[in-house]
């Protein structure tokens, strides 16, 4: 028995540009919902569990970027809506501090208008790809730290800790290899998906939100900046 497409939600209020990826999105063996507005997009998601978002930023009742806050605060539960669902930001704006601002909001990846088809069809299916290895894995224990890649949950000797969708990401990457030490270009390019690093300080901050909400463990905080090379997590004992 063949498997059932993957669901796609283009979330888009530009007719043309919604019908065109619909199309093709389609022939490449998706199954393609639009959406021409966010609170549509919303109901949307509740309704048809999309496996990935293909968001638009300007819609015509708001910016895109309050329909990924709606996401990523859900409980998933009342809402119907998973907060850990892929979305991929396909935008005109094309400054840093956009891509920044959207990256920090929790999307996956950030594809700038005019767009090639075929790098957009590359990095849904790259998406894709890492929700489904995150979803397939187990919970990640670092001493009295555990992190659930499904759910998001993060714990700290029991104790909940509530961290944004990329401050988890963050966190999830260093907890893989916790003895490793991981690069800046490293995590900007997998947690953030920048090209090249630029002047962004986006990782420090978040780093060290992290570093404060996680607290002290033996006398050392949990994430450590290795001076000039990148971050780790401190040992586990």
């Amino acid at each position: 028995m063949n498997a059932q497409p993957l669901k796609l939600l283009v979330v888009e209020d530009d007719v043309a540009t919604s019908r065109f990826l619909a199309d093709n999105l389609s022939a490449d063996g998706f199954d393609v919902a639009t959406a021409g507005a966010a609170g549509e997009g919303i109901r949307a998601i509740e309704v048809r569990a999309p496996s990935l978002v293909l968001l638009d930023l300007a819609l015509e009742d708001g910016s895109g970027l309050q329909l990924l806050d709606r996401v990523r605060s859900s409980d998933g539960l009342s809402s119907r809506i998973d907060p850990a669902l892929p979305v991929v930001v396909l935008t005109g704006r094309t400054g840093e501090a956009d891509r920044v601002r959207g990256f920090a909001r929790g999307a996956d990846d950030y594809v700038l208008k005019p767009f090639s088809y075929a790098e957009l069809l590359a990095r849904v299916r790259a998406v894709l790809r890492r929700a489904s290895v995150r979803s397939q894995r187990g919970a990640l224990r670092v001493g009295d730290l555990t992190l659930d890649p499904v759910t998001r949950a993060v714990r700290l000797n029991g104790k909940p800790i509530e961290l944004s969708a990329k401050e988890f990401a963050l966190l999830h990457q260093l907890a893989e290899d916790p003895e490793r030490v991981y690069t800046k270009r490293e995590l900007l390019r997998d947690v953030w998906g920048f090209v090249a690093m630029g002047n962004t300080r986006t990782l420090d901050a978040h780093a060290c939100r992290v570093r404060k909400k996680l607290g002290i463990e033996g006398g050392r905080p949990w994430v450590l900046n290795v001076r000039g090379v990148g971050y780790r997590l401190t040992e586990s004992r």
